[in-house]
């Protein structure tokens, strides 16, 4: 197959990576940058959580929510599959990285906010964790996945994958509170010169929490909406 033609500014159309009921969080729908920073390509990107029909990240919240740090393997996210969003090959894929414990306590988050800066100084692989980068054949841009869990990815570079393929699980490496998945369209696959770029999900369904749901096409979703994907019938 021949390579794609250079990234032509447009939206990148994605596939919702994942199944199942995932929370917004960061949306470009809400402010650009998304994240606060254009560093490292994140101009757009997005954060997804695992719920439960409660909204919820994990079940209940013991002491340790409260006090400490958690296990990732308690929250809904840890080790669910995720999926190729694009057609295309894939370009780079980091993995070696460790799970590290999760936060949802007060003191435990202002702890970790204190290193954020020493992390970003480490460089984008104390960032972006275990992470894929795929080339998209449609469009030509870029696509990463982070935070990936620790010996979950299924792809290596040159590799084809397809959209919805299994590449890997969702793991809580790199600079995350609690396993998510953080996705981001690139005009480059070198962290040093990448710039984000805009997309938006082919098609999805998105619900407010306690409202009916609705299937949207070609639209980002906005901040706090359960998305997840659209069901047949």
């Amino acid at each position: 197959m021949p390579a794609p033609a250079p990234y032509d500014g447009a939206p990148v159309v994605l596939a919702l990576p994942v199944e199942g009921s995932w929370r917004v969080e960061n949306s470009p729908a809400r402010r650009v940058p998304s994240h606060g920073v254009d560093l490292f390509g994140q101009r757009y990107a997005i954060d997804l959580v695992a719920v439960d029909d409660a909204a919820r990240t994990a079940p209940g919240r013991g002491w340790r929510a409260v006090l400490a740090t958690e296990p990732p393997e308690l929250f809904y996210a840890y080790g669910r599959d995720l999926l190729a969003p694009v057609d295309g090959v894939v370009v780079s894929a980091h993995e070696g990285e460790p799970d590290h414990a999760a936060r949802r306590s007060q003191p435990a988050l202002l702890h970790y906010a204190l290193g954020q800066t020493s992390r970003v100084r480490r460089g984008p692989l104390a960032v972006a964790g275990n992470h894929l980068i795929l080339r998209d054949d449609a469009s030509g841009a870029f696509v990463a996945l982070a935070h990936l869990r620790w010996g979950s990815l299924t792809v290596e570079p040159g590799d084809r994958v397809e959209r919805g393929s299994r590449v890997a699980e969702c793991g809580n490496s790199g600079n995350s509170t609690q396993p998510h998945l953080h996705l981001q369209a690139m005009d480059s696959g070198d962290f040093g010169s990448m710039r984000g770029v805009p997309f938006v999900f082919e098609e999805f369904a998105s619900r407010e929490r306690g409202g009916a749901s609705r299937s949207l096409r070609r639209e980002v979703p906005g901040e706090g909406v359960i998305v997840g994907p659209v069901v047949a019938g």
